[in-house]
């Protein structure tokens, strides 16, 4: 839930700059433009007008829709003429500046979002006055995604393609690959969706996973496809994709929390039998690892001696050890 509320501000504070310079704006190609469905954007839509500089009259976002466009009566209550001075108290200058200069440093960042960032930096350094001399002696070390970030986000920008070396937990292995990037988004971690020119599909590629990344002189150019809409979640499994029947004990129900699943029974020792449907059910075998006694594949009965022998390797290997 934490990370659905983190991309709805990130997208409304987004939908304001959108909005301004879009008067008019129909509901369907604002939907699209941001990769999400119409009643989101509705709901969206009746935030907004709680937000505004202050509470007081003409302050708040007068925005309304007739279901088909998308009015914005009063622009200017974003706008510097209402807008009153923002003051920052010592420790919020200080945590703004280690973050601007911890940004600043981040590998694959444009050159213009760099020069601007460090001129903000600048101004907030000199209206900061002795909290800018206590934010200089911290400082932030991104781990690698935030470079792989970067490097994707720059790639979608240039519409550059990119070589990743990309480790696939389903086949336990790195592969090399070219892809055309299409978008970057946020469920519980970030991905990138892009056209895979190795299995000529698109495919969605954890950043975390991402051991290697490069950017090409290539011109990316995937293919025009509709984007998916991801108010579900990632992963939503199709009636076409095979069926896995799970058993867990009571300690394993938490399983119907994070997995989409077809059906749930209740076992008479508090357990659940577990239907769920996925394109790749060797990814399963993981669960049942992790699961131990608390759960096991009922079938299919090929996947369910594949997890069975997972686990007598592990337990080998691990009795092997000195």
């Amino acid at each position: 839930m934490a990370a659905n509320a983190i991309d709805q501000t990130r997208r409304m504070l987004s939908l304001v700059t959108y909005l301004r310079e879009r008067p008019g704006a129909h509901v369907a190609d604002v939907a699209r433009a941001f990769g999400i469905t119409e009643d989101e954007l509705i709901s969206d839509l009746d935030v907004l007008p709680m937000c505004g500089t202050s509470f007081r009259g003409g302050d708040l976002l007068d925005i309304d829709t007739d279901g088909e466009r998308i009015w914005w009566r009063n622009p200017d209550a974003s706008g510097e003429s209402t807008a009153e001075p923002l003051r920052l108290a010592a420790d919020e200058a200080t945590a703004l500046l280690v973050a601007a200069r911890a940004v600043a440093t981040l590998p694959g960042l444009r050159e213009g979002d760099r020069d601007a960032l460090l001129r903000a930096t600048a101004k907030i350094e000199g209206a900061a006055g002795e909290a800018a001399g206590a934010s200089s002696r911290l400082s932030v070390t991104f781990e690698s995604e935030g470079g792989v970030f970067a490097d994707v986000d720059r790639a979608i920008s240039e519409r550059r393609r990119l070589w990743l070396r990309y480790y696939s937990p389903a086949r336990d292995e790195l592969t090399e690959r070219e892809v055309d990037p299409i978008r970057l988004f946020a469920v519980g971690h970030t991905y990138m969706e892009a056209w895979c020119r190795l299995s000529e599909a698109r495919r969605t590629f954890r950043l975390d996973r991402v051991a290697e990344i490069r950017l090409l002189d290539a011109p990316a150019a995937p293919p025009e496809i509709e984007l998916r809409d991801l108010s579900e979640g990632l992963v939503q499994p199709s009636a076409d994709d095979p069926e896995v029947v799970v058993e867990v004990g009571p300690g394993g129900r938490w399983v119907a929390e994070y997995y989409p699943h077809d059906q749930a029974e209740e076992l008479p020792d508090g357990g659940l039998r577990i239907t769920i449907r996925t394109p790749a059910p060797a990814s399963l075998r993981r669960l049942a690892l992790r699961l131990g006694r608390d759960g096991r594949i009922v079938s299919p009965p090929e996947l369910a001696a594949s997890a069975r022998q997972a686990a007598v390797d592990a337990l080998a290997a691990y009795d092997g050890r000195d």
